[in-house]
């Protein structure tokens, strides 16, 4: 049952009046449309936090919202539970094992600095009190507030708090209707009841799918937010710039000129799933090193199991990223991404006058930066061991023995003799790829912006070029502009699917092999005798599904 109260007219008015013009403008006059800069230096220092996706479809061990049979207004689709049966679930749905302290416990044992709890996900169930519906948690025989006890146990323990709200919900049935006006009073009012009953909330984080200001009549949302919640800071997801970006299940690319946040799960699905494939201990460290590197943050996601309880080996590799960051948080906490912009060798964070090198792996022996404006005085490693920093008027050569680098990450810091956060980011990579012309046998969906050939040449090793689901094989093809000399190759792939590849160049009308091999893996680097070429194709074999290259790169020979 929803409950609506006289105010459908005046929401009316406002519909027809909100939002008109660019989307993510701000307009002169309306500072609730925005978080200020104060606001947001406690999140910007933070870079780590917990996500947490749980309902009652954990006891179906489907994804949340998703899964649900009925229709999508708005989307289209329907997921594989009935929709008597997933809407029925909650009566089901007693999460004895529950414990908000445990949560809060665990989210700082990682490190972790925030936590975002979904409030409210798109099959429209609530996990708080709501005066304004019968589909929530209250009503469940477990009966309790879990947004509640979630609240009160991270006021307690000094961790910041976050509320995900799905603006789209199929379960309403006013929304996206003819009395879409109605579900809208009833969206304000249920924020209204979580910025107004449940203590300091420190961030809003909204899902709209896509949907538009006028949607969710934003404006307004955001003035009634802001007013009750002066010091909250709220993501780009309800048709409003607002505070951060936030690219999801995947690295955002190197952005210091505005906030951002990368969501990512710890396995594969959002929700619980019994079984579902783990992320390593040395892809965690990674996403998070990258995250920092590109200036953003990481906000990391558990699906807690039907009893209430995180699974034990979520716990154990969250636990394990803590034990990493206890000696090592002082390179991602309170730093600025740069001034190297990550590659397929790692990222660097500063802080400071200090540069802090993370060498996540070895494409080469000896990493060759561009040169910096300001003088390296001072080195170490602080991973333990050794390293040798040259540096002149043409660059930077770094190398570490290798019985001091490290699997998770071998960490190099640069004092220089001024500020490294006011150098002005720059690549590392310098491949003769970068830029130019490329095409594809396939691509995703026909998805050129996002996963076009173009995503693998653009020096940028948080984004990719990927083929459709079922292809076995491949090329990706670069046109350099003029005949170059060539000598190596660098080839980062993601979730290792090829079994074998070759390398390819033009010759006239015919294309000659020059190079060829098994396996490619994150960071395969080759060298091979020197070639004169424009064109260059890499040739991708037997691949297990559809193939996917983070950065194709082609250098001069040493």
């Amino acid at each position: 049952m929803y409950r609506h109260g006289a105010g459908s007219r005046i929401v009316l008015f406002a519909l027809a009046m909100c939002f008109a013009g660019a989307l993510c403008a701000q307009p002169a006059g309306k500072p609730y449309l925005k978080a200020t800069p104060e606001d947001m230096q406690w999140w910007r220092e933070a870079r780590f936090g917990l996500f947490i996706h749980w309902g009652p479809v954990s006891l179906k061990g489907t994804e949340i919202g998703w899964s649900r049979g009925g229709e999508r207004r708005g989307t289209g689709g329907k997921g594989e539970i009935p929709v008597d049966v997933y809407d029925n679930l909650h009566k089901e749905f007693n999460p004895t094992a529950f414990n908000a302290k445990e949560w809060v416990a665990l989210a700082q044992a990682a490190g972790m600095k925030y936590l975002v709890f979904t409030s409210k996900h798109h099959d429209g169930f609530c996990e708080f009190d709501s005066k304004l519906t019968d589909y929530k948690i209250t009503n469940s025989p477990f009966g309790r507030d879990v947004v509640k006890e979630l609240a009160d146990a991270c006021h307690e323990a000094g961790l910041r708090l976050g509320f995900y709200y799905s603006p789209p919900d199929w379960h309403h049935p006013d929304y996206l209707t003819a009395n879409h006006a109605r579900y809208i009073e009833y969206l304000h009012g249920q924020l209204r009841e979580l910025c107004s009953n449940y203590g300091q909330l420190d961030v809003v984080w909204f899902d709209g799918l896509g949907g538009t200001a006028k949607d969710w009549d934003a404006e307004p949302l955001f003035k009634m937010i802001r007013e009750l919640q002066p010091h909250t800071i709220i993501n780009n997801r309800a048709g409003l710039e607002a505070d951060f970006d936030t690219p999801e299940q995947t690295i955002g690319r190197f952005q210091n000129t505005r906030p951002w946040e990368s969501c990512i799960t710890i396995c594969n699905q959002w929700a619980w799933k019994p079984g579902d494939a783990m992320k390593s201990l040395k892809t965690c460290i990674d996403t998070l090193v990258r995250c920092a590197g590109g200036d953003g943050n990481l906000l990391f996601n558990v699906g807690p199991m039907p009893t209430g309880a995180i699974e034990p080996r979520q716990v154990e590799r969250l636990k394990e990223m803590g034990a990493w960051l206890k000696p090592y948080g002082e390179t991602i906490y309170g730093t600025r991404g740069g001034p190297f912009k990550p590659g397929p060798w790692g990222a660097c964070t500063s802080k400071g006058n200090t540069a802090y090198l993370h060498l996540l792996s070895w494409p080469e022996p000896t990493l060759s930066l561009p040169p910096l404006p300001k003088k390296i005085v001072k080195h170490s490693v602080l991973t333990g061991g050794t390293a040798t920093v040259t540096q002149s008027e043409q660059g930077i050569e770094i190398s570490v023995p290798e019985g001091d680098r490290k699997e998770l990450d071998t960490i190099v810091a640069l004092e220089l003799d001024g500020s490294a956060t006011d150098i002005l980011p720059v690549s590392v990579a310098g491949s003769l790829t970068t830029g130019k012309k490329a095409t594809a046998s396939n691509v995703y969906q026909n998805m050129n912006q996002e996963h076009g050939p173009q995503r693998a040449v653009d020096d940028d090793s948080n984004t990719r070029w990927a083929t459709d689901a079922g292809v076995h094989d491949a090329w990706l093809e670069v046109d350099l502009g003029k005949p170059e000399t060539i000598g190596r190759a660098g080839i980062s792939e993601a979730l290792d699917r090829v079994k074998s590849f070759d390398l390819e160049y033009l010759d006239g009308k015919e294309w000659k092999q020059f190079a060829e091999g098994k396996k490619l893996g994150s960071d395969r680097m080759l060298s091979f005798p020197p070639i004169t070429a424009q064109r260059v194709r890499l040739n991708l074999h037997k691949a297990t599904d559809g193939p996917t290259i983070w950065e194709f790169q082609l250098f001069p020979p040493k």
